[in-house]
């Protein structure tokens, strides 16, 4: 059974709370694309041969990503177009859906940058990224939001880099059918949007800056024109609608409410075997959210009895909650989360695993939607770390999502250190059926 949604009952979700704010961009500008070439720029990029080597783990297809990754490798993917395409700080890594590498460039070729966030857009037919570029000589530290023309990540690309010379670090990217939308920290204005269209078709793009920062972006699954930012504390959770009104401007709508949950105290850093270096946990924000069956879901990392755990959530647009659940160990810790919902409101959530007795280690958990609510299936392992890392930053993104072609299959990146501690990555699949 696929889960149909119309925009009314969105929006009679998220305004039956009523609205605590509204308001305006406080400016726009034009950005024309510095480019319009295929992935490897006509060949004028060096390829970048990273992963692949399909095989079976745990009864999973399973193939590596990058390999090359220090640290903070931030891995990404999203699925599309028949293809899987990867991100990390290194580059850009394109393979099949039978784990073997197409083509690979480094970031470079996309104007330069880190803290790449992906996402593929079904109802466009188009992947979408970002690359926060710190270091130009001109200062003024571009998002470079790059949309392909067509759902082939082979063909070509415009890259649209969008000034934020107050910036202080990369942030989230989310979409909808209508908008793209993206928050960063640093500045006066730490959220702008632009129309998909624009971007898909290489036109200059108007941009619309907002004041301060709403939230996350949420990847918009449902066939929605609204695009929704999210924000969570201690206390209460923030949801953000924005809307095209009616000169083709955006505005906003904002509502809040007192969430209620138990866990939301920030995650503690974590033991590794063999040392007294503690590693990076993640955080309490979450790094991706889906719009997908009229609600809003998400995992955070929180802390629960002194140790890092994952906390997952099904919720409405007006901020009432619909299940929660739990994955956490009076022994291990749970770090470095992402979730992913296909149509069927089937939901895998991504993590690692790691202990003073063992390594960080990859690992997913699923539920089929008729399962009781707030409960996963058994965890699944699909790798074992090797050894530790030599300093608290880790990999600040595990990646998960939906199968953008089928709209049921989940896939998710998890990051395993290597024999040097490094962050290697793997890419597993997740099959569902029709029901």
């Amino acid at each position: 059974m696929k889960y149909l949604i119309s925009l009314g009952f969105v929006l009679g979700l998220f305004l039956a709370s009523g609205v605590v704010n509204a308001d305006t961009p406080l400016r726009s500008e034009v950005v024309a694309p510095i480019r319009k070439a295929t992935f490897d720029q006509n060949g004028k990029c060096r390829t970048r041969r990273q992963g692949g080597n399909p095989r079976e783990v745990a009864g999973y297809l399973v193939f590596d990503g990058s390999q090359d990754g220090n640290r903070q490798v931030d891995p990404q993917i999203a699925v599309g177009g028949g293809f899987i395409l990867h991100g990390t700080n290194s580059g850009l890594i394109i393979y099949d859906k039978q784990g073997n590498f197409v083509n690979g460039v480094s970031q470079n070729c996309f104007n330069k940058g880190i803290d790449p966030k992906l996402f593929y857009d079904a109802h466009n037919g188009v992947f979408g990224f970002d690359l926060w570029n710190p270091w130009d000589q001109e200062k003024k530290k571009p998002v470079n939001i790059s949309i392909s023309e067509t759902s082939d990540p082979r063909g070509a690309w415009n890259t649209y880099p969008v000034p934020a010379p107050a910036g202080r670090d990369g942030g989230g990217i989310g979409y909808s059918r209508k908008w793209i939308g993206y928050s960063f920290p640093g500045g006066p204005t730490q959220t702008f949007v632009m129309k998909l269209a624009e971007a898909k078709a290489g036109k200059p793009a108007t941009v619309f800056h907002f004041k301060g920062n709403l939230g996350h972006p949420v990847l918009t699954q449902d066939a929605v024109d609204d695009l929704f930012f999210v924000k969570v504390n201690e206390r209460e959770v923030f949801i953000t609608r924005i809307y095209e009104t009616a000169n083709g401007t955006p505005a906003t709508e904002t509502i809040s409410k007192k969430h209620g949950l138990k866990y939301m105290r920030y995650p503690k850093q974590s033991p590794q075997k063999g040392t007294d270096q503690l590693t990076s946990s993640g955080d309490r924000n979450p790094k991706n959210l889906v719009l997908q069956g009229g609600f809003i879901w998400f995992s955070q990392a929180v802390t629960v009895d002194g140790r890092s755990a994952v906390q997952w959530h099904q919720m409405r647009p007006n901020g009432t909650f619909v299940q929660t659940g739990l994955i956490s160990d009076p022994k291990r810790s749970f770090i470095q989360t992402t979730i992913a919902v296909n149509g069927q409101l089937d939901v895998l959530v991504g993590f690692q695993e790691t202990g003073s007795d063992m390594f960080i280690s990859p690992r997913f958990a699923f539920r089929r939607s008729n399962d009781p609510l707030g409960t996963l299936q058994p965890t699944v392992s699909i790798g074992e770390g090797q050894a530790a890392t030599n300093g608290v930053a880790w990999g600040d993104y595990s990646g998960s999502v939906v199968d953008g072609d089928n709209g049921l299959d989940l896939w998710t990146i998890q990051s395993v250190t290597d024999g040097g501690g490094k962050g290697d990555t793997v890419i597993a699949k997740v099959p569902f059926q029709r029901r």
